[in-house]
């Protein structure tokens, strides 16, 4: 009997053991390479969309408090750290509220941003825009939180078809993406953003869906970005799931396996 107790515990032991080290495995390399992102809202469509699960490479902009879980990294400032590319697309720390977000990094250090009558300009320049037809989808509840999307052919149906005007944008750089255009509101038309040395200005590509950095910090927005918030890259989409929940595989999206972010 004692043989035998002795054996159980053993295993236990191994047990135990075994996860533990899975556990310190996972968490090195969560911190250190990549970490898992699933997209909640619309705000970067249709680059990203609502169900959207991809990796972000942590190894891209160096590392941070934040690059920690529950921000516990002893770092000041970034160690390692490189300089992110205007038009990355990019997964930060809100400056407030503690959330992760993923936008689109149009403003560097030392620019000016503003947005007139819906055209982005970078240090008194429009950016060039193309258009690009309609983004269709279904008007339907999307994503664990269950919103609906908003429609430039408003008033839309339970089911029905929600468009928006899609266009091209090229950024100074040569960066080309897509963005989405629902209607005239006050992100349209901003004041001038005087970027700061080491902060960096975030927008999403579903212009009129987005909180960022159009909008102060204290009002829900994200407002300038330091530098020491950013997480990493988001360089490609695993797998997309159109369901409430990403283990409804009858829901993934086959087209988005693998799909570079652009």
């Amino acid at each position: 009997m004692a043989t035998t107790d002795k054996k159980a515990e053993g295993g236990i032991v191994e047990t135990i053991k075994t996860v533990v080290y899975a556990l310190l495995i996972a968490g090195v390399f969560r911190t250190l390479f990549f970490q898992p992102f699933w997209i909640p809202s619309g705000s970067m469509k249709d680059t990203l969309l609502v169900g959207d699960f991809l990796f972000v490479n942590k190894m891209a902009y160096g590392y941070s408090q934040y690059s920690c879980p529950f921000s516990l990294c002893p770092i000041n400032g970034r160690l390692f750290g490189s300089e992110p590319e205007r038009g990355d697309v990019v997964v930060f720390r809100h400056p407030v509220n503690g959330s992760d977000f993923i936008k689109r990094l149009i403003g560097l250090p030392g620019d000016t941003i503003q947005m007139v009558n819906g055209v982005l300009h970078i240090n008194g320049e429009a950016v060039k825009l193309e258009a690009d037809g309609t983004f269709a989808e279904p008007f339907a509840k999307q994503g664990p939180v269950g919103y609906y999307p908003r429609c430039s052919n408003s008033p839309v149906g339970e089911g029905g078809t929600c468009e928006k005007e899609k266009w091209t944008e090229t950024l100074p750089n040569g960066v080309r993406h897509s963005i989405l255009n629902v209607g005239n509101g006050f992100g349209d038309n901003t004041k001038v953003f005087a970027v700061p040395e080491g902060q960096y200005f975030f927008m999403g590509d579903n212009r009129d869906n987005s909180e960022d950095s159009r909008y102060a910090q204290v009002s829900g927005g994200v407002g300038f970005v330091p530098a020491e918030y950013l997480i990493g890259r988001a360089d490609r989409v695993m797998f997309s799931s159109a369901g409430r929940s990403l283990f409804f595989f009858w829901t993934w999206r086959p087209d988005r396996f693998f799909k570079a972010v652009e």
